[in-house]
């Protein structure tokens, strides 16, 4: 059973409940398990990290940025830097914002850079954009048209309705596209080891 840990920062529970559909997708691929982690939970235990095979990283984008808990994660894990204990494993990452735009992009480049320094093989997002198909925009999975990783965008609701059906969708199917990833990742690994 390969093993995810969706590592997150949510202040209001919208980067939460994202982190939980992704973990749906993730779980609904037989062979694969998801752990959701607070980041805070995990500054004073990275060392964790390394038991994982695939570490998705999500946060609000916060002025541009990912939030300062989830920054005091990665910062954090210095000292698997210099052992490189994170190389190879299969990475990914998300957001939320409360605009359609919001600078979500420069979120996702931070967990991008911080993946492949740590030397992680990143993961993108290559859902089309259904509206493009003649699904209605709320409903379409990745109308927002993000490729280098998941962006959703939170109404001013409870977490449980403040995404578009789209947005639900496109962190399920994200998350399958992972978990599948990382069974291909693994497949092939053994063979070259045969």
């Amino acid at each position: 059973m390969k093993q995810v840990a969706i590592l997150y920062h949510s202040a209001h529970g919208h980067t939460q409940h994202i982190a939980e559909r992704i973990g749906e997708g993730v779980t609904g691929v037989g062979g694969v398990a998801a752990h959701l982690l607070q980041a805070q939970e995990l500054v004073a235990r990275p060392d964790e990290l390394p038991a994982y095979d695939g570490l998705i990283l999500g946060s609000p984008t916060y002025l541009g940025g990912v939030s300062a808990p989830l920054k005091a994660l990665m910062d954090a894990t210095g000292g698997l830097w210099r052992q490189q204990r994170l190389r190879g494993r299969l990475a990914a990452g998300f957001t939320v914002s409360a605009l359609p735009a919001g600078d979500k992009q420069s979120t996702l480049l931070s967990m991008f850079t911080f993946c492949m320094q740590h030397g992680m093989l990143w993961v993108g997002n290559p859902i089309l954009p259904e509206q493009h198909l003649g699904v209605p925009y709320d409903e379409a999975a990745n109308r927002l048209g993000s490729w280098s990783g998941l962006m959703a965008q939170a109404d001013k609701a409870s977490p449980g309705h403040a995404f578009a059906p789209g947005d639900i969708k496109t962190a399920r199917l994200f998350g399958q596209h992972f978990a599948h990833t990382l069974l291909r990742l693994h497949a092939g690994a053994t063979l070259e080891h045969a």
